[in-house]
């Protein structure tokens, strides 16, 4: 075994010879795959082999259609077979809920470059004669789905990386990793050393084992799922005689699983439910363990079974020739941990991937272009690792992991909240807010209030993709703000401090904004070489040099990440994370100074206080409180970031004085409204890694003036383009339902934009989304169409902030 390499990849299932072959095909071919037995020996082989492209999420749509892309070259690119069957897929609407969620996506699919069809019941027949389901609303199809053979797919991803010059070493079992004086990783194996520059984890079901050597907890716990090969059902036997097209993939949520051609029979692959899921090897694979299967379990899945029977009826005549029972990994939100470690530098994750052949293509091409441009041309930021914070611990994980699976094939809604393992972290105001009617849910491991019901209305969330009833109460939350006050509880903010006497050049080479004065706070953006948004902070300056920092709650571990790999050498900046230490309030709204000024001896009038002003004293009896006179809510206010021990009292103060001036309890729901309203972009969404921060409409924040920092020659070069796009604001008339994102905006049938965040303004009374144009229609008054629940509507650009556009509000 060679002794030097650029990259070593460890674990040679689908995923890891995708990163090979990404790599190789990039350039980078001094680069060792290190499999402890044979290719494919751990979840590859025995795997279902499908590739669906169904997500609604944008950028995950958009990185399956890499994988199949990839696939359908390898033939010829390789002459290794591959085995990809391009049969379509159908997903079957047996509810209105179904149907809806379905057409929602159909908004979507053309801006993911998707083709994608609703179908009638009997367009439905036509496609599928063994479907006999009777109370099917219609189907969603995509005919660019089908499935590969598992062990060809990935041998032909290692051909090509090999015929390119990578290597690949057979039982070569990886035993620890050690860091060189150098900065460069020793990886211990049982053949010996290799010493090399980047790591890359792609193991599978040792994913925990893998990651517990690199001192990393891994946030994945392998699953067990099963599926049956029958014997030749007659009927497709026919089918075959005549010439006649292989059937599409089919599920159907009346049985909750798959179920395919293969061969002569059918492949019928049902999910378990939540009670009846198996988790595998949670403390460690066993050391017997390898190409190996597990015993059936019928039972688990009895009542698939029954019901798939009923609605193909063939699947109940034949005969059952196997079953095939084995893990995979699994994460909370069903999505691989795809991109860079937290704390070590240059290891890279490509660990909890549910699905090693639908995502093996695809994160091969992403993770390599990640390694070797230091970015993605695509935002990747649903597959980041650092998504997970320290809270997403074994425990955790095991509860969200079978929650994960166990609901699979459930219908679910935008913005649903999953019940498992809940709650976890919770601030003193938990049991308060309980009290006052909070409806929770979380936010990076944080339960926090999404909206609140008033007495004789269930404190429980209602899901659809309509409006529902509780939207009369996030509107007089809205309200409130807008013409009394209210308190928001916003303790799951992400928090940190810099300090030292390197803190002002340091910070102000990472942002993109002018650093503030001591004693004022600004919006900045820590931006991507190429341009893009990898974080927006609230940037307080304490002292001279002392800052507190403040960042959306997913990004706790991804931004201190980030920051962390970038301190100096020297010592001279300090970085803290004092998230957990310090709660937050927003106390909002026309009344918000007669609420807050009995409870200080702070000067809150406007001459001492200005907007974006930042104070530190006592609150109540509360200390060390920093008020900043900001707020996500576009109307007067502070935030209160107070530490955690005195909330319960604090809380109790400002409601007893609150009371006084119509205060109310203010959730989520209603915040996202608000921000809306004022054009307020939000982090992963409005502003992102792939759009370039003058595409998100930042430029008042870019201060291209102010000197070098990280991203501003990628910022110069894309202000030179001719017709960028541009973030816009949109008014939507809706009725019943409201925009979510990434739906395609279309002039006279042409696909010429997409919304980025989109919902209702409770006090504009109508629809507000952010959305992408070219700056040729980026102007107000043009007129768009955009489809909502199957219905076109028409969205018109208007100016930025429809809400007092000048925040005068804000300012007073």
């Amino acid at each position: 075994m060679q002794t030097h390499a650029r990259v070593v990849i460890v674990g040679g299932g689908c995923v890891g010879a995708g990163i090979l072959y990404g790599l190789a095909k990039r350039g980078w071919t001094d680069v060792a795959l290190l499999e402890r037995t044979q290719l494919t020996a751990g979840s590859t082989w025995h795997a279902a082999g499908l590739v669906p492209s169904y997500a609604r999420n944008i950028n995950i749509g958009r990185m399956i259609n890499k994988t199949i892309e990839i696939y359908e070259g390898l033939e010829a690119e390789t002459g290794q077979p591959v085995g990809w069957h391009k049969c379509g897929q159908l997903r079957i609407a047996n509810s209105r809920d179904r149907l809806d969620e379905y057409k929602s996506y159909m908004s979507v699919a053309d801006v993911q470059g998707m083709r994608a069809h609703l179908l009638s019941p009997a367009e439905v027949r036509a496609l599928c004669p063994l479907l006999d389901n009777k109370h099917m609303l219609g189907a969603l199809y995509h005919p660019d789905d089908g499935h590969i053979a598992p062990a060809d797919v990935t041998h032909a991803m290692a051909k090509g990386a090999r015929d390119l010059g990578s290597k690949v070493y057979l039982n070569t079992e990886v035993t620890g990793f050690q860091r060189t004086a150098g900065g460069e990783w020793r990886v211990q194996t049982n053949k010996g050393e290799i010493i090399c520059e980047h790591v890359v984890c792609a193991t599978g079901n040792y994913a925990r084992q893998t990651g517990a050597l690199l001192g990393l907890d891994i946030p994945a716990i392998p699953i067990l799922h099963q599926y049956w090969i029958t014997e030749p059902v007659p009927e497709i036997v026919e089918r075959k005689k005549q010439g006649r097209a292989e059937m599409p993939i089919l599920r159907d949520e009346g049985f909750e699983g798959y179920l395919r051609e293969e061969g002569d029979g059918f492949m019928f692959g049902p999910y378990e439910r939540t009670e009846h899921l198996k988790l595998f090897a949670e403390d460690g694979v066993p050391a017997w363990f390898g190409a190996d299967l597990v015993e059936e379990d019928f039972e688990a899945v009895s009542w698939n079974w029954e019901q798939a029977t009923q609605l193909v009826p063939s699947l109940g005549r034949a005969g059952i020739r196997a079953n095939v029972r084995g893990p995979f990994q699994m994460t909370a939100d069903e999505l691989p941990l795809m991109g860079p470690s937290w704390g070590l530098p240059n290891v890279w994750l490509a660990e909890g991937v549910p699905g090693g052949i639908l995502w093996g293509g695809t994160i091969g091409y992403y993770l390599s272009e990640r390694i070797v441009e230091g970015g993605n041309s695509l935002d990747t930021s649903d597959l980041d690792p650092r998504r997970f914070g320290d809270y997403a611990n074994k425990a955790w994980t095991r509860e969200k992991v079978r929650e994960a699976w166990g609901t699979h094939a459930e219908q679910k809604y935008p913005g649903q909240d999953m019940p498992a393992a809940r709650p976890q972290k919770t601030a003193p105001s938990y049991n308060r807010l309980t009290e006052l009617g909070a409806v929770w849910g979380v936010l990076n491991g944080w339960e926090m209030p999404n909206w609140f019901a008033p007495k004789g209305v269930e404190a429980r969330d209602q899901y659809s993709w309509r409006w529902t009833a509780k939207g009369v109460f996030v509107g007089e939350e809205v309200q409130a703000v807008r013409n009394a006050v209210g308190l928001v509880e916003m303790t799951p903010m992400t928090k940190f401090e810099v300090s030292g006497p390197g803190a002002v050049a340091w910070l102000d080479r990472i942002l993109a904004n002018r650093l503030p004065a001591s004693g004022r706070a600004v919006l900045a953006h820590h931006l991507t070489t190429g341009g893009g948004v990898q974080a927006e902070y609230m940037v307080a300056r304490l002292g001279e040099d002392s800052f507190y920092l403040i960042s959306t709650p997913r990004a706790e571990r991804w931004n201190f990440d980030d920051l962390s790999k970038l301190l100096p050498a020297d010592g001279g900046v300090s970085l803290k994370n004092v998230t957990n230490e310090r709660g937050c309030f927003t106390v909002v709204g026309p009344n918000a100074r007669k609420v807050l000024q009995p409870l200080t001896e702070i000067d809150l009038s406007n001459t001492a206080f200005p907007w974006f002003g930042v104070k530190t004293g006592n609150v109540a009896l509360a200390s060390d409180v920093r008020l900043l006179r900001v707020n996500y809510e576009g109307e007067l206010g502070w935030e209160l970031y107070h530490p955690m021990a005195y909330q319960r009292q604090l809380l109790d103060a400002i409601l007893r004085e609150g009371e006084k001036h119509g205060m109310r309890l203010v959730g989520l729901h209603a915040l996202e409204s608000l921000r809306l309203e004022k054009s307020y972009r939000a982090m992963y969404r409005d502003m992102n890694p792939e759009l370039n921060a003058l595409e998100s409409g930042l430029e008042r924040f870019i201060r291209l003036d102010k000197g070098d920092f990280i991203g501003r020659d990628a910022v110069l070069k894309y202000k030179d383009k001719n017709d960028q796009r541009r973030s816009v604001t949109l008014k939507i008339e809706t009725d019943g339902a409201s925009t979510l994102a990434c739906e395609g905006l279309y002039i006279d049938g042409q696909l010429v934009g997409r919304i980025t965040s989109g919902g209702y303004g409770y006090t504009l009374g109508h629809d507000i989304a952010l959305a992408l144009l070219p700056e040729r229609l980026s102007k107000p008054g043009t007129k768009l169409d955009v489809a909502i629940l199957g219905e076109w509507k028409v969205a018109e650009v208007v100016a930025d902030s429809p809400y007092d556009p000048s925040s005068a509000r804000a300012r007073v």
